[in-house]
């Protein structure tokens, strides 16, 4: 007997639930020789505001939470992402005609960077904060704080670029405290989705992470203008009109990291967790002898 295949429907991930956009629109995601793979949901203006009412409910929550247990949060996720290797693993030859042996060294690389990153989770704080000298009788400490939201355009290109390159995006920014709203690759958005099904199940709370599919050209610009977006990623921006989305961003202040040139645009890096923290400077004075 033939049996037909049950094609997938993916959906958005916001406020750690799996909706449909609310345009009811979808797009067909193909593989490499435009084979049909799935229908993914093409996110709209109303879900991405979605998307950062959800990030910044739940700014308060992941902040507060320690550094020690937020970076158990995150190696959690690592754990969960060893366990689904080789569904990953399967997406990437899927969808971006990957060999075997690539694509799972692609989804080693992504698991091992998501340790890397939540391994500083209690430690980046020692390295950006500082005792600072000061003339007079004071104690005068700078602190690391997350910036609040972050919206993230993930790389659209490169190496493994649907998994490898949205954790590289998304890690550095959770670290410190911040809660993310992601815009995954348009072509290859099976990764993107399966995170968010890794993240439905650890101990991430809900709104945290946020993932929408579709078009970055169309969602980009109203999180560039949004005024409850603290800061913007535009690591998978290049093709885009970056300059345009800074300049929007520019109208409600937000920070802006911009696309780099090289082959591995969000490399590992201190500096992308520093991106996205303001530094608090506290005054304190000596007690008198």
């Amino acid at each position: 007997m033939t049996r037909l295949a049950v094609p997938k429907t993916y959906k958005l991930y916001i406020g750690g639930k799996f909706p449909r956009s609310e345009s009811g629109r979808t797009y067909e995601v193909a593989s490499k020789d435009g084979a049909f793979l799935a229908n993914a949901a093409l996110a709209s203006r109303k879900d991405a505001r979605d998307a950062v009412v959800a990030a910044r409910a739940a700014v308060k929550g992941w902040a507060g939470t320690t550094a020690y247990n937020r970076g158990q949060v995150l190696y959690r996720i690592a754990e969960v992402l060893e366990g689904r290797r080789a569904q990953f693993a399967d997406e990437l030859v899927r969808t971006e005609g990957l060999p075997a042996v690539t694509a799972e060294a692609a989804v080693d690389l992504a698991i091992d960077r998501w340790v890397w990153y939540a391994g500083w989770a209690d430690k980046y704080a020692q390295v950006l904060g500082n005792g600072n000298p000061v003339a007079g009788p004071y104690f005068n400490i700078s602190v690391p704080e997350p910036t609040g939201v972050v919206a993230i355009v993930a790389p659209q290109a490169g190496p493994a670029h649907s998994l490898v390159g949205l954790i590289s995006a998304v890690a550095p920014a959770l670290v410190s405290g911040n809660t993310v709203v992601v815009v995954a690759s348009q072509a290859a958005p099976l990764s993107a989705i399966s995170l968010g099904e890794v993240l439905a199940t650890s101990d991430v709370p809900g709104g945290v992470v946020n993932v929408l599919t579709g078009s970055p050209a169309e969602i980009a610009p109203w999180l560039a203008s949004h005024a409850d977006v603290n800061a913007l990623d535009l690591v998978g921006a290049g093709a885009l009109d970056w300059v345009q989305l800074q300049m929007d961003a520019a109208e409600t202040l937000k920070r802006v990291l911009i696309p780099e040139d090289g082959a591995d645009p969000a490399a590992p890096s201190l500096d992308r967790i520093a991106a996205f923290t303001e530094t608090k400077t506290v005054w304190h004075t000596k007690g008198l002898l």
